[in-house]
C-alpha cells in the first residue's frame, strides 16, 4: 500500500521539506524455520511501483541481496582499503574503484565458495602452480599430486595473512584472505623469478 512519511516535527527547517509518498511492502515468511527460529518479517519502503505480485516479488528479491551488498562494501573498505587510497583526481578514483571492485568480488567469491563447497577441489579457484606452492609451504614433505580441498587451500591462504587456524578460531575473514592472497601472489612472483635464474 502507499504510505506518506510526514516531515519530522523537530526538523530545523520543516517549511523547506515536503512529505514523501512511498510504497510499503510487508513480507512474512509463511513457513517458519524447522529449528524453531522466528519467521522473517520485513517492512520494506520503496519508491518502486508495487502494482503486481511480480513487482512486489522483485522488491523482496532485491532486498534479500542487502547482506551481500553490505559485505561487498565492507570488503572494499576493510579488505581492500579503498578509503585509504589518496588519489588526486576523480578519474584515478574511478579506475581504482573499478579494479578493486574486481578484487573485492573475487575475495567474496572465494570466501563463500569455501564455505558452501568446502570439499570441492581448490582447482576451481587456484591454478596448479598456486596450490602446489601453498602445499610446499605448509606441508613441505607431501609429494601428493592431488589438489587439496577448497577449504584447506583457503585456510592456507588465510594463514599467509595471519590467520592462526586454531580449533576455536572460526572461519577466516576477508581482511585475512586479502593479506594472504597478496602474499601468495608475491610468493608466486618470487618462485617464477627464481625458476628463470
Amino acid at each position: 500500500m502507499p504510505v506518506t512519511v510526514e516531515v519530522p516535527r523537530n526538523h530545523p527547517t520543516p517549511h523547506k521539506l515536503e512529505p514523501v509518498t512511498l510504497n510499503a511492502v510487508f513480507v512474512e515468511e509463511a513457513v517458519p524455520p524447522s529449528d524453531g527460529g522466528k519467521p522473517i518479517r520485513w517492512l520494506l519502503l520503496t519508491s518502486l511501483p508495487i502494482e503486481s505480485f511480480e513487482q512486489v516479488s522483485q522488491c523482496v528479491e532485491w532486498y534479500s541481496y542487502r547482506w551481500l551488498i553490505e559485505r561487498f562494501h565492507y570488503t572494499l573498505k576493510s579488505g581492500c582499503g579503498i578509503e585509504e587510497l589518496q588519489l588526486e583526481s576523480a578519474l584515478r578514483k574511478r579506475k581504482a574503484l573499478a579494479t578493486y571492485s574486481i578484487v573485492a568480488w573475487r575475495l567474496m567469491w572465494l570466501t563463500y565458495q569455501a564455505r558452501l563447497t568446502p570439499d570441492a577441489s581448490c582447482q576451481v579457484v587456484l591454478q596448479p602452480a598456486e596450490w602446489r606452492l601453498l602445499r610446499r609451504k605448509f606441508v613441505p614433505k607431501s609429494r601428493s599430486n592431488k589438489p587439496p580441498t577448497l577449504r584447506q587451500a583457503m585456510v592456507w591462504i588465510a594463514q599467509l595473512g595471519g590467520f592462526l587456524a586454531r580449533k576455536g578460531d572460526g572461519e577466516p575473514g576477508v581482511k585475512t584472505l586479502w593479506r594472504g592472497l597478496t602474499k601468495l601472489h608475491n610468493l608466486m612472483e618470487g618462485a617464477q623469478l627464481a625458476s628463470k635464474t
